[in-house]
């Protein structure tokens, strides 16, 4: 089958971001309330540890229509949650300033995945730190917080939970299945556990498994976080601290690696912290800065800045849970690393996106997602798109991108329902 759709583009001006706030103009206000679904049922998990009763906290934009054939799934990235897509509303029922969802350009009325048509499902994940079982909740076996004790949690975990969750709804097959980075792992892995209940599949800026380059970045992050004093071996809550100097070295070295050379370079270069060029004290300034080990560089002062925002709303135990997630998924290990043995189930449609200056998960990756379908004679569409801003670019406002996922929504999702 020959290969779809692939769209090689060249950059348009600006850089493309965006930044969190209240709707802009051109938004319809589309007010949110999660939801809680309990489970009693255990979960069996791939570890062969059992998981008992449960919570899942959920999101769902737009209507499920009569025969249930409208619902996507939206898979989220490590520090992503369930909270996909709109705002939170104030005691008036205004939208919160900062409470947009994390993929709002891309999810809502009228947007590349048009809620006015689409009923889509944003899902937090086990073991994540946003309302769905994880650590931080109570070890029914203790009475304290699971802490380092909850068990392994690997992507295929996630996805028979998942199942459940669509179980629980009614829904038996799904439109779609989509998600960025790791939620295109959980997408990928949906497709082989569930396959006749997936039409299509969309996979953004991901890849069939790490390399040994980015296992080491999680490692390093890691090692930040289980050598901080408060750290505890993990049971920092029952001690009453939180280790937030490992989570901000953690939050630095990941946050490098999201973003392109050239990025950095644009918004940042070698620009030192504003000094006055006239004051004569300027230099013993910089001096001062250098020996007492403050910032002294724009880009410092931001990865500090990154740092410290996300030590205060995330949890340790998640971050270690997460990355080694991502660290086991790898489906052609059972195949001898064959991936088109191990992609043989897939039943869905694809579409594949990569972005030019992913170096964390770069479009060579994805086109080996590509060619082992190819190999199985699976349905394939793939963008890659020229764009400077890293692995980032799957979150931000690229109109090609939009464009891309927004054609195939309408035309060969949308098409196999007419």
């Amino acid at each position: 089958m020959p290969l779809k759709g692939r769209f090689p583009v060249s950059l348009f001006g600006g850089t493309g971001f965006f930044l969190l706030g209240a709707p802009r103009p051109q938004d319809k206000a589309l007010i949110v309330t999660p939801q809680t679904f309990q489970f009693t049922e255990p979960l069996p998990l791939r570890s062969g540890a059992v998981l008992p009763a449960y919570e899942l906290v959920v999101e769902t934009y737009g209507t499920l229509n009569a025969d249930r054939s409208n619902a996507v799934l939206i898979c989220h990235a490590l520090n992503a949650s369930h909270h996909v897509a709109g705002w939170y509303a104030d005691d008036n029922g205004q939208p919160l300033a900062r409470s947009e969802g994390w993929w709002n350009n891309m999810i809502g009325p009228g947007k590349a995945v048009d809620t006015d048509r689409w009923f889509v499902i944003g899902v937090n994940n086990l073991g994540s730190c946003f309302g769905s079982t994880g650590p931080t909740h109570t070890n029914p076996a203790t009475g304290s917080a699971w802490g380092a004790d909850f068990p392994v949690v690997t992507v295929e975990d996630w996805v028979d939970a998942q199942a459940r969750l669509l179980d629980a709804m009614g829904i038996q097959t799904l439109a779609a299945v989509m998600g960025g980075s790791l939620g295109g792992m959980q997408t990928l892995s949906w497709t082989l556990q569930y396959p006749e209940r997936v039409r299509h599949a969309v996979v953004v800026a991901s890849a069939p498994n790490l390399t040994a380059e980015n296992i080491a970045f999680n490692e390093v992050a890691r090692r930040a976080i289980v050598t901080d004093p408060d750290f505890h071996g993990g049971h920092y809550l029952r001690e009453g601290t939180l280790p937030r100097r490992g989570l901000r070295i953690a939050r630095m070295i990941g946050h490098i690696t999201y973003l392109s050379d050239d990025v950095m370079n644009e918004k940042f270069g070698r620009s030192l912290r504003p000094t006055d060029a006239a004051d004569p004290t300027a230099v013993a300034e910089l001096a001062y800065r250098y020996s007492t080990q403050e910032v002294e560089f724009q880009i410092e002062s931001y990865l500090r800045y990154q740092g410290d925002k996300f030590s205060e709303y995330f949890d340790a135990n998640t971050y270690l849970l997460i990355t080694r997630a991502l660290d086991y998924f790898d489906p052609a290990r059972a195949f001898g690393g064959d991936l088109t043995a191990a992609l043989a189930p897939a039943r869905a449609r694809f579409l594949l996106v990569s972005f030019t200056t992913d170096w964390r998960f770069s479009p060579a990756r994805s086109r080996e997602i590509v060619k082992a379908l190819l190999d199985n004679r699976r349905d394939v569409s793939y963008a890659e798109i020229d764009a400077p801003h890293g692995h980032d670019a799957f979150l931000l406002d690229d109109p090609r991108y939009l464009q891309a996922v927004r054609a195939y929504f309408e035309q060969t999702i949308a098409g196999g329902l007419a």
